[in-house]
């Protein structure tokens, strides 16, 4: 259907304004008509993943919380009895790693719950400049910490774009997380870079580049990054990215990546620019 509204349409605007004119209006209404029909079966989806997940929720956390009491209370009754100490050192320390355990699943499930829940931004004009370097001062002590040189690259001009500033600067932490993980065995460089550029369609558009010197990602690995609970390291949830992607998709942007095998990776964040505006 939208197909055919837009082809009838480009019928009657063709004879004042000629085809070719014609034909980009037509590609650029079916892309963002299809653009806008892929997001609100993905908010569908989302919607009903967050409304089962709320009730799964409450049934995971309370026998967890009552395990995780239970744990620290045989922890203490086993420390005041008066069994030996040997013995009562190997019994703490199988109870501690049971807590541990609790804790990574109570991590896992918070994670989860933020991944299926709505995403809701309430978006402004803003420099993103601004907004990068505020986060690169936030991460640099993390990134020093690493071993990692921490490179901003600024645009030299305003960057204005549509954003919450909030979901945005997790979005960007979230592959800024993601590329120092990836650089544990290598060099240790992240360079974040913002730019204005162009899209196919001609409109503006904001870059920010988060860029790594670690070993490259194959194209096999490439296509699965953003599936849920997908990661190639150890200890990870598998959902940074994917929730990255949801972020920045609510801000009508999307992720692109490039990457070479040895050679590091560059994830670049794409949000439509905002004009300035000039005084008359």
């Amino acid at each position: 259907m939208t197909e055919l509204i837009i082809a009838l349409s480009a019928a009657l605007l063709g004879a004042a304004l000629g085809a070719s004119v014609v034909a980009y209006l037509a590609r650029r209404k079916l892309r963002l008509a299809t653009l806008l029909e892929r997001r609100t079966l993905s908010k569908q989806r989302f919607a009903e993943l967050g409304a089962m997940t709320a009730g799964l929720a409450h049934e995971i956390k309370n026998p967890l919380s009552t395990i995780g009491l239970n744990a620290q209370l045989l922890s203490e009754s086993i420390r005041e009895s008066a069994i030996d100490d040997d013995e009562k050192s190997r019994l703490v320390r199988r109870i501690n790693t049971v807590e541990r355990e609790i804790e990574r699943l109570r991590s896992i499930l918070s994670d989860f719950l933020e991944y299926a829940g709505n995403v809701h931004v309430e978006l402004r004009t803003l420099d993103i400049n601004i907004l990068v370097d505020e986060l690169v001062d936030f991460f640099l002590p993390q990134a020093e910490q690493a071993g990692v040189r921490l490179r901003p690259v600024l645009c030299p001009h305003p960057l204005l774009a549509q954003v919450d500033p909030v979901p945005f600067k997790q979005a960007t932490l979230n592959l800024m997380l993601n590329a120092v993980q990836a650089m544990k065995n290598a060099p240790k460089d992240l360079i974040i870079r913002t730019e204005k550029g162009t899209d196919p369609d001609g409109s503006p558009i904001a870059l920010i580049h988060v860029i790594d010197t670690g070993p490259g990602i194959d194209d096999a690995t490439r296509e699965r990054l953003f599936q849920p609970y997908f990661t190639t390291k150890s200890g990870g949830s598998g959902l940074g990215l994917p929730m990255a992607r949801r972020l920045i998709e609510a801000h009508n942007g999307r992720i692109d990546i490039h990457s070479e095998v040895g050679r590091g990776s560059d994830f670049t964040i794409i949000l439509p620019a905002t004009l300035p505006t000039h005084a008359h």
